[in-house]
């Protein structure tokens, strides 16, 4: 008797280390591991001064999830310098600089060929602020909200193209004014990429 449930333990675990194993080897081939980086080109909307935009970077990883071998989910975690060229104002004339980890959860489509389009939401959390007058103050909220949408392509050996607009849908300022007005951050985005 000692000797069957010895032998039945022993299946079991070669079943859940075969199982596991198995799991595994699927979800591998699911996943899309990537890095990106490339320029912004950004500036507020619905701003109650005059503005021009501001040139940036951003740069990170990217994660996707395949549904099918054509539609996927794909997950980012990116550093990107946004803002805008303030020229005439209450602000005075100057740059506004803001840099955000922005984290984009996007449902792509993508065809045989590897031309694809994107869309999706994407929250911002402020890293860094650079405005002359608010050093001690808080100017941007440390949260933002926005909506992705591009299109790129992708070749078979995983290097790829991407271009995408972000617009924003939450005011930036923490503590917005009539004066200044309740602008958003608006970001046109070039990329490279590689995907493992």
């Amino acid at each position: 008797m000692k000797k069957l449930l010895l032998l039945a333990a022993f299946c079991v675990l070669l079943s859940s280390k075969g199982f596991s194993q198995g799991f595994m080897k699927k979800l591998s081939q699911k996943l899309e591991f990537g890095i990106k980086a490339g320029g912004n080109y950004s500036d507020f909307g619905d701003a109650g001064f005059s503005t021009d935009p501001l040139a940036g970077f951003h740069a990170g990883a990217t994660i996707a999830f395949k549904v099918t071998n054509n539609f996927l989910i794909q997950e980012e975690f990116l550093y990107s310098q946004q803002g805008a060229k303030v020229l005439a104002g209450p602000l005075g004339s100057q740059e506004i600089k803001l840099s955000y980890v922005n984290v984009p959860i996007l449902l792509k489509y993508r065809t045989n060929f590897g031309l694809f389009v994107e869309a999706g939401p994407q929250v911002s959390i402020k890293v860094n602020e650079d405005i002359a007058g608010f050093q001690d103050a808080d100017f941007a909220k440390k949260i933002d909200f926005g909506v992705a949408g591009g299109i790129g392509f992708q070749s078979k050996m995983g290097l790829g193209i991407g271009a995408r607009y972000i617009y924003g849908i939450e005011k930036v300022m923490e503590n917005p004014s009539a004066v200044l007005g309740e602008f958003k951050n608006n970001n046109i985005q070039a990329s490279i990429f590689y995907r493992f």
